[in-house]
């Protein structure tokens, strides 16, 4: 298992669905971590492609046609975080502060389309910033979309989004609205879990592609990922916040929202970075002069 350190950061990258096993500044956890041989819990740290969330009733239409793919969230009879987060990926490269895997998905039932995928992470003095870059090498435009899942270390949520994707109990988008007078505006920070309310959402209208779970930070470009799913572990029993900028919203591949189709030789790259806030000292708060 490829292991990185760089200005007092140090990372695991697991083969396994090319997943941060771990990621540390100093003896210091900043993400949930798990057992090296596994089974990865609750998809920590894996890389969601071709698709992010879940796909309704494990079903699509795209270009004319229907799709159906295998159910993988049983209890709810969803297609659940896309195809390559249970795969072995293959190192392609591996450094004293970065690690480069590869896969090709291949047609599978559902998904009859060819993307290599290709994910970078590098340690920086920022924290670890991973790239995911896809590329359709089949003769057929292909829907896409993509998000990391880390779970972060911490107690308090801060996100400048000013709208929310309220889900009905198949967890399935209902209604979007503007996270004012709702338990899910955190533009100032909130303790999570959210008292009264589960937290297991989307969240989009970005002020800036970043989170914060106490002192760890998330950023992005908001641009390339619009879309960020926050949920709270306490309320599936883990340990964490899973903070993942999307480029599209759940069940996209039915609605269309922001869905990004590969053109048959189109490309498509996404990146983000976990690190501490450099704002904030080690209890979270806000250092002395800001």
């Amino acid at each position: 298992m490829p292991e990185l350190a760089a200005a007092g950061y140090t990372a695991q990258v697991s083969p396994r669905g090319a997943a941060l096993r771990s990621l540390r500044h100093g003896e210091r956890d900043l993400i949930t971590t798990w057992p090296e041989g596994g089974p990865v819990p609750n998809y920590a740290g894996t890389i969601l492609a071709p698709w992010p969330n879940r796909i309704g009733d494990a079903r699509y239409a795209f270009a004319g046609r229907a799709y159906e793919l295998e159910v993988t969230e049983p209890e709810r009879g969803h297609a659940l975080h896309g195809l390559a987060s249970a795969v072995t990926w293959r190192v392609e490269r591996a450094g004293d502060d970065l690690v480069r895997l590869e896969h090709t998905l291949l047609p599978a039932p559902g998904y009859p389309f060819t993307l290599e995928l290709r994910v970078t992470h590098r340690l920086g003095a920022d924290g670890l910033t991973t790239t995911l870059a896809a590329r359709n090498v089949g003769d057929t435009a292909a829907p896409y979309g993509c998000a990391p899942h880390p779970w972060l270390l911490g107690d308090e949520l801060t996100l400048p989004a000013s709208r929310v994707l309220l889900t009905d109990d198949r967890l399935l988008p209902r209604e979007l609205t503007d996270v004012g007078g709702t338990p899910y505006d955190f533009r100032r920070p909130q303790p999570v879990p959210v008292e009264g309310a589960a937290l297991d959402h989307a969240f989009t209208g970005l002020e800036r592609g970043e989170a914060r779970v106490g002192d760890v930070r998330v950023t992005w470009d908001p641009a390339v990922l619009p879309w960020v799913q926050v949920c709270a572990g306490a309320g599936i029993g883990y340990e964490g916040v899973a903070v993942e900028p999307m480029t599209c919203p759940p069940d996209a591949f039915n609605s269309g929202t922001d869905l990004v189709v590969l053109e048959p030789g189109g490309e498509h790259e996404a990146s983000w970075t976990i690190g501490l806030d450099d704002q904030r000292g080690p209890t979270g708060q806000l250092a002395r002069g800001q």
